[in-house]
C-alpha cells in the first residue's frame, strides 16, 4: 500500500490533505462529516478510540482504503478504514448513495441552521445508521463543522486592490430575550486585483446606523481591504459617513434601482411610470458629459409639475452620478446593486425555511455557509471584469481623485483670501 493511501484520522497533516484536496468548502464539510461518521462507527465496533489503549477493546484499525463518492457538491474523495479482523464499510454509502447523500447534506445544513446543536446533529447522524454516538464525537464534529466558516470570514483580504465594492443589509429574524426581533446581515462583496468576484464579509448588527456600519468596514479593512475607489449600495444610513471614515478616496454610488423606487414615492401614482422612463433617460446616455446634461434636463422638467421630485433628482446628482466617472464599459456593472441580487435570493432561499433563527450566531453560519459556496465559484469561474479594464477603471479613479483634490485646494484658496 502506497504511503499516501494511508491517511491518519485526526492530525494536523489530515486536515491539510483535506484543505488541498479542493477549495470548495460545502465540499470540505461533507467530507468531514462523512470522515467523522465512520470514525465514529469504527471506534464503535473496535470498542475503543483511534490509539486509545482499552481493556475493551475488541478490534483495531488496519490503515485506510480510498473511494470518490459523487455528490451534488462534487467529487469528493474518502477515506474508508479498514479493520485487521474483518471487513467494515458504511451501509450508508453502500445502499442508496443519492439518499445518503442527500441525508448527509441534511447534517450539514441542519447543524449550522440549528446553530450546531449536538442534540441535532446526534439526531440527525441515526438516520444514517450511525448510532450511540458519545457527547464529545458530536461535539467535535460540531466544533470542526463551525471552524470551517469562520475561517472563511476571517481569512485575509490580499487579493486587491479591491476597486469595486458592493454592500448590502438583509433582515433577518432571531430570538433574543424571550422575543422575536428583527436583525440585519450584513454582506460585502467585491472586485479584487484578478478581475474576480469575492465575497469580503458578512456580519450580524442590530440595526443599520452608522456604528453598525463603522464597525463592519472596520473589520473589513482591518483583515486587508485596500484600494476601494467606488462602493456601491443603497441608501442605509450612515453608511456614507463610514466610507469616509474607513476608506478615504472610496466615493459612493447609490443603487439607481432603489433610487427609482425613492423618487417614485415623490410623486402621484399616475405619474409614477412617466417619472421611471425620464430617469432612466439619464443611464441611457453614451458619455459622462451627455449623462450630467441630461440629468438636468429631467431636473428641469420635473420643476413645473413636481418640484419635490425635482429638488429630491438635484439632491442625489452626486450619488447616483458617481459610476460616470469610469470607462462606459463597466457602468451597468457599477450603477446598482443588481450585480448581488442573485447571491441576496440565495440567501433569501435558505434563510426563509428558518424563518426566526435561535440566535445570531446561526444566522452567520448559515449564510456564511452560503458565502462561502458562492465565493468558491466565482474563483472558479470566468473573471467578472477583464484586466485591461480595471486599469482603465483605476486611472479613472486616479484622474477624480487629482481633480477633487485640486478643487479643495481652490476652495481654501478662497476662504482664505
Amino acid at each position: 500500500m502506497a504511503a499516501m493511501d494511508i491517511l491518519p484520522a485526526e492530525g494536523e497533516w489530515f486536515d491539510e490533505s483535506l484543505a488541498q484536496a479542493s477549495p470548495d468548502v460545502l465540499r470540505e464539510m461533507v467530507v468531514r462529516m462523512a470522515q467523522m461518521m465512520m470514525d465514529a462507527e469504527v471506534e464503535q465496533r473496535c470498542g475503543a478510540g483511534y490509539g486509545e489503549v482499552s481493556e475493551a477493546r475488541i478490534n483495531s484499525r488496519n490503515g485506510y482504503r480510498r473511494r470518490e463518492w459523487d455528490t451534488r457538491a462534487g467529487t469528493v474523495e474518502l477515506a474508508i478504514p479498514k479493520l485487521r479482523q474483518g471487513s467494515y464499510y458504511p451501509d450508508w454509502l453502500l445502499e442508496r448513495q443519492r439518499r445518503a447523500e442527500r441525508a448527509l447534506a441534511s447534517v450539514v445544513a441542519t447543524s449550522y441552521l440549528l446553530g450546531v446543536s449536538t442534540r441535532r446533529v446526534e439526531r440527525l447522524a441515526e438516520q444514517l445508521g450511525v448510532t450511540k454516538l458519545s457527547k464529545s464525537q458530536v461535539s467535535v464534529m460540531a466544533r470542526e463543522l463551525d471552524q470551517m466558516v469562520s475561517e472563511f470570514r476571517n481569512r485575509p483580504l490580499d487579493a486587491g486592490p479591491y476597486t469595486f465594492v458592493w454592500i448590502d443589509a438583509l433582515t433577518q429574524k432571531v430570538r433574543e430575550g424571550g422575543r422575536t426581533v428583527n436583525v440585519h446581515a450584513l454582506v460585502a462583496t467585491g472586485v479584487n486585483a484578478d478581475g474576480h468576484r469575492e465575497i469580503l464579509g458578512i456580519d450580524v448588527v442590530s440595526s443599520e446606523d452608522g456604528a453598525g456600519w463603522l464597525a463592519f468596514l472596520r473589520g473589513l479593512v482591518a483583515r486587508g481591504l485596500s484600494g476601494v475607489s467606488l462602493v456601491i449600495s443603497d441608501c442605509h444610513a450612515g453608511l456614507r459617513d463610514a466610507i469616509g471614515s474607513t476608506l478615504p478616496g472610496a466615493s459612493w454610488q447609490r443603487c439607481r434601482a432603489h433610487y427609482a423606487r425613492n423618487l417614485a414615492t415623490c410623486v402621484p401614482k399616475a405619474a409614477q411610470p412617466w417619472v421611471s422612463t425620464m430617469l432612466r433617460t439619464v443611464f441611457e446616455q453614451p458619455d459622462a458629459a451627455s449623462v450630467r446634461a441630461q440629468h438636468r434636463q429631467v431636473v428641469q422638467a420635473l420643476e413645473d409639475k413636481y418640484p419635490k421630485a425635482a429638488e429630491h433628482l438635484d439632491e442625489a446628482r452626486e450619488d447616483i452620478l458617481a459610476f460616470a466617472v469610469y470607462p462606459k464599459a463597466v457602468w451597468r456593472q457599477i450603477w446598482s446593486n443588481n450585480p448581488q441580487e442573485r447571491l441576496n435570493k440565495e440567501i433569501r432561499r435558505r434563510t426563509d425555511v428558518v424563518g426566526i433563527f435561535p440566535h445570531r450566531d446561526a444566522i452567520i453560519r448559515l449564510v456564511g455557509a452560503v458565502l462561502a459556496e458562492q465565493h468558491d465559484e466565482w474563483t472558479e469561474g470566468r473573471r467578472y471584469l477583464g484586466l485591461e479594464i480595471l486599469a482603465d477603471c483605476r486611472k479613472a479613479a486616479g484622474r477624480k481623485a487629482k481633480e477633487d483634490a485640486a478643487d479643495v485646494n481652490v476652495t481654501n484658496g478662497a476662504i482664505a483670501a
